[in-house]
């Protein structure tokens, strides 16, 4: 293996495998949060336009609220894998 190679393996049970780098992780997790975000939206929208035309003001309210934080629990699994180290610097 090359050193250069070597910065981004580790050695797992007799083999190397390469370790993705933070800086591609990172990149790639934020084109899956904007993607997340837009796709979100709009689902949330059309099923709010498609189901809730005729619905009071509370229950609006209480759709947008609680769909405004449901998006938050992908988007934290999606930050929680951008923030780990790769596996040969745990």
């Amino acid at each position: 293996m090359r050193r250069a190679d070597a910065a981004f393996a580790c050695r797992t049970g007799g083999d190397y495998v390469i370790a993705m780098p933070v800086r591609l992780k990172k990149f790639i997790g934020t084109l899956i949060l904007v993607a997340l975000v837009i796709v979100y939206a709009l689902v949330a929208t059309i099923v709010a336009v498609a189901q809730l035309g005729e619905s009071g003001p509370l229950v609006h309210l209480a759709y947008f609220f609680f769909t405004g934080l449901l998006w938050v629990i992908p988007a934290m699994f999606i930050v929680k894998w951008m923030a780990t180290p790769p596996r040969g610097e745990r």
